[in-house]
Order: structure tokens, then sequence, then C-alpha cells
């Protein structure tokens, strides 16, 4: 990994192209999702249909693009039960967790018998799109159904393609152990097209949520509106603030562990250490050597990894917040106390025993996080993002008659007559 000296650069300007990395879809990618979509809305099943014929190179008919019961029971047969007892460990911890983050409906008696509040309903019916052929992230699939239950969604669709003809088993387990209703083996933007509108066959949901690729995510935000979206997700990222404390081995895995997610991946270290920063960076090449996806780790790191030597941690919080991390691993020896100083990041993970990896799988917390700097202003996918809220507002006669004329005041700089109107008409009723 190269290594840049705070001192002597811009750091924000010298990772820039790491920052920026993210995809973004050409016109070419443009044009083919939107003629999916609009082939999807207008004519429906057959449009699903012959697009997973021609991009997943399976044919399929309308009895059997719905998953059957029989068909999540035999995946329990072709799985270890030993992965199975994780996925339901880890089922456990994010749900108990996103039972924490439940919203609730409030009411407020004020003076003169003005009663406001908040009416909280989850949605209607979630859509969740899981990534098939050679992808199987049964996390992934806990990670976005669960918070969807636990906020009281009745009804969860859920759709991933068949390139080989078949979903994987865990993927089907991980569906049935968080609660999915109905599963459909399609995928692309085809399926996104089909759960924004509709078909005789997929049902229309109110938001879809789930990781995919560029053709995926393109598709969600051209149906954003038409439906919700979670968030269009970028290349995994992770940035790990450490200091004389922190174990080089422990640093150097934690920053393989998102180089090896795909070539497009970050891994970036801040330390105040360069003794560290040498260390680890020999460390990397050592464990890289023995990777199964090393060559993917490899690329993901020349490409977008570096090492960041900076004075003080002070400065290292301020690189942190400049990026804007997916995860971020404070690797110090009072990590509470930095904490302080952290004000932008999708996940932060404290202390020398908390890897990246047990957020990703089995603490609680969603792994659905901003990412390309969005962390900004965005947040992890929750309980929440499955809710929606309504105002209420009761007015007695004696508290209209203490506001009104302020309505009819603001109604007048407005220029709309008739919204004073609706004051006027009241308070001439005694």
């Amino acid at each position: 990994m190269k290594i840049i000296d705070s001192k002597q650069k811009d750091i924000v300007a010298e990772l820039k192209i790491i920052i920026d990395r993210g995809e973004t879809a050409t016109e070419e990618v443009a044009a083919a999702v939107k003629e999916v979509i609009e082939r999807v809305r207008t004519q429906g099943d057959p449009a699903v249909l012959a697009y997973t014929e021609k991009f997943d190179r399976v044919k399929l008919t309308l009895k059997d693009i719905r998953v059957t019961p029989d068909e999540v029971k035999g995946a329990y047969t072709r799985v270890d039960p030993k992965k199975v007892d994780a996925l339901k460990l880890a089922a456990r911890n994010i749900r108990s967790f996103h039972e924490k983050q439940k919203i609730s409906s409030w009411v407020s008696q004020e003076a003169d018998g003005v009663i406001l509040g908040q009416l909280a309903r989850p949605i209607g019916r979630a859509g969740v799109y899981v990534p098939g052929g050679k992808a199987c992230y049964p996390s992934s699939v806990l990670m976005n159904v669960i918070p969807a239950k636990v906020a009281g969604v009745e009804q969860i669709v859920m759709c991933s393609p068949v390139p080989g003809g078949a979903l994987n088993p865990y993927i089907l387990v991980a569906a049935d152990i968080a609660g999915v209703s109905e599963i459909y083996k399609i995928g692309g933007a085809q399926a996104v097209a089909a759960m924004a509108y509709g078909t005789a066959t997929v049902p229309k949901v109110d938001k879809i949520v789930g990781p995919g690729n560029i053709y995926v995510a393109t598709a969600k935000r051209y149906v954003f509106g038409q439906v919700d979206i979670d968030m269009i997700a970028g290349p995994s990222e992770v940035l790990v603030i450490a200091d004389d404390s922190a174990e080089p081995s422990f640093v150097a895995a934690d920053l393989l562990s998102q180089a090896e997610h795909d070539e497009l991946a970050s891994a970036i270290l801040v330390t105040t250490s360069r003794a560290l920063a040498e260390r680890v960076n020999a460390e990397m090449g050592r464990q890289m050597a023995n990777l199964v996806r090393k060559e993917i780790a490899r690329k993901a790191i020349d490409r977008f990894g570096a090492i960041v030597i900076v004075e003080n941690l002070k400065d290292a919080a301020e690189v942190s917040n400049a990026i804007a991390p997916e995860h971020l691993e404070l690797s110090v020896e009072n990590p509470f106390e930095l904490l302080a100083l952290i004000k932008n990041a999708g996940a932060i993970f404290l202390g020398h025993f908390t890897p990246e990896s047990v957020g990703d799988y089995v603490a609680g917390p969603n792994h659905v996080l901003p990412t390309g700097g969005t962390a900004r202003f965005f947040s992890p996918l929750s309980t929440d993002s499955f809710m929606k809220r309504s105002s209420l507002i009761f007015y007695t006669k004696e508290g209209l008659d203490k506001v009104g004329e302020a309505v009819m005041q603001i109604a007048d700089v407005e220029g709309l007559e008739a919204h004073g109107n609706t004051i006027r008409i009241r308070m001439a009723k005694k």
C-alpha cells in the first residue's frame, strides 16, 4: 500500500480518486435500464420472463417463477447445520438490536384542548433484492428483512436471480429464518421494475431495499418516487484509525476483509505511527498471499488502498470525517475518547477486538450502510426505514380562536385568500 505523509500533502485531495471511485451509470447502462423498466411496466410478466431468459440464460414459466415451500424445505437438506445455527444466532441479535429502534406513536395534550401527535405505522409491503449467481450473501437477507419484520411490515417480497436455475440454499434458509413472505427467481433491472410497478404475478411494493450491480442500482434510482428505496450503495470501504497500541496483524486482517469484497473496495489506514504503518504494510503482504480471493484483494489494495500518517489522533479524526467512511475502526488505546471527535461514519467499531466482520454478521446493528461519503447525511438501514409517520392535529373552537388571526395573516402574505377563509367562516359561526 502507498504511504502518504500528511505533512507533505493535502490528504483529502490525495485520496480523491479513492473517495470518488464509485461506479456511475454510463449512458449505455442508463438507456438499457430505462428500456427494461418501461417494458416491464407496460407488459408485465411476459417482459420479466423474456429478460430473465436473455440475461440469466434460464427459461422460466409463471408456474415456476415463485419459490415453493417444498423448495425452501429442501434447502435445509443441502446446508451445514452449524452454518444454519450461525445464521440463527445472527438473526436473534439483529432482531434484538432493531427492536430497540422502534418508534412509537404519541399524543400531546396542549392548552385549550388542542391535541397534537404522531402516528407511526409500517409500510404495507417491502421488496428485498438479493444478488444471485456466484454471490451468496445470506447475511444480506437477514439485514434487509428483519428490520422490516420488526417494523411490522405485513408482506415482504424477495427477488433473486437464478443464472444456474436454482437459488443458493443458504439464501433460501436465511429468507425462511428472517420471515420472507414470498420469493421470486428473478433479478436485475427487471426484478426492480416488477416490484416497483407490480405484475400479475409479482406484487407491487412500497419500498425496495438490497444491494445489486450497476444495473440494479440504476434501476432503483429510476423507480425512486414510484416507490421508496434504501440508498444507492457504492463499493464497500473501511477506514482504520490506529495508534501504537494496535496489533499490526489485526489491522492488516481488517483492511483485507474489505479488499476481498471486489476490485473497487477501499481500505485506508490512518495512523500516528510510521513504525506501525510499515509493519501493517508488511503484514498485509503476508496475509494476502494466503487468501483465496487474493487477486481481487490485491487489485483493490493497489488501486484504492492507502496508509496515511498523521501528527495526532485529532488529525486522524479530521481525515476520517472528511472521507465519511462506511466502516470506521478505532483501533486505539482509548477508543471512546476518540469517539467524541467522530462526526461522519456508517458504523463505528471500537477497540482492538471489534473487527468490522463481527458487525457484518452477528453483532446486531445493520450492515446496510452509507458508502462513498454519504455517511455525511445518510444513516444505516433501520426499523425506521420501513415506517412512516402521520401528524395528528386536533383543535377545539377555543384553540382555533387563539391562533386564527395568525393563520389569516400568513395566508394574506401568501396571497391565498381561501386559506384565510377557512378561519373567517369558522370564527363567524358563534
